[in-house]
């Protein structure tokens, strides 16, 4: 009984060592772009334990601007703005989802892989049929970055038709 006590002792004592070894590879800063794995592209640091959260090893998302201002149209007109990014990250960008509040406003981002020190874009398209008045759409890009989600605005006043 007293072997079996040392032995099961022995073994939780190994296991937590191994754990420790693995985090120590989570956050580990990756250098080399042919040592990116698929699991270090597709993983989102935001569902991760606080204590395991990666943000040195992620995708950046870095916009030139956040919000667009497109002026004062009239109801029924459309607008498509091209929200430019670069991928500033260590990985791959990896952009998931985008979506905002309202049917009206549809955005479509890049299905591929953008490298790291690449460029892509992100259109939207606003229809304003509908819509009088002073707008303000978000529109929220999900990706493999932190935090997950980026926020962008369309902004603009809509002019009743007469």
């Amino acid at each position: 009984m007293r072997y079996n006590s040392l032995f099961i002792f022995l073994f939780f004592l190994a296991a937590c060592q191994n754990t420790t070894q693995q985090d120590q590879r989570a956050v580990e800063e990756i250098t080399d772009p042919e040592l990116v794995f698929n699991s270090d592209i597709i993983r989102n640091p935001v569902t991760a334990e606080p204590k395991y959260v990666d943000t040195v090893n992620v995708a950046k998302l870095d916009f030139k601007i956040h919000s667009f201002d497109f002026g004062a149209i009239e109801e029924g007109q459309k607008i498509t703005h091209e929200y430019e990014f670069t991928n500033t990250g260590k990985v791959p960008l990896v952009i998931t989802n985008a979506h905002s509040t309202c049917g009206c406003t549809v955005p479509e981002w890049p299905k591929e892989a953008i490298k790291p020190g690449s460029k892509g874009k992100i259109v939207v398209k606003f229809d304003s049929m509908g819509k009088a008045g002073p707008q303000s759409k978000p529109i929220t890009i999900v990706a493999n970055t932190y935090p997950s989600e980026t926020m962008l605005e369309l902004v603009g006043l809509v002019n009743a038709k007469h």
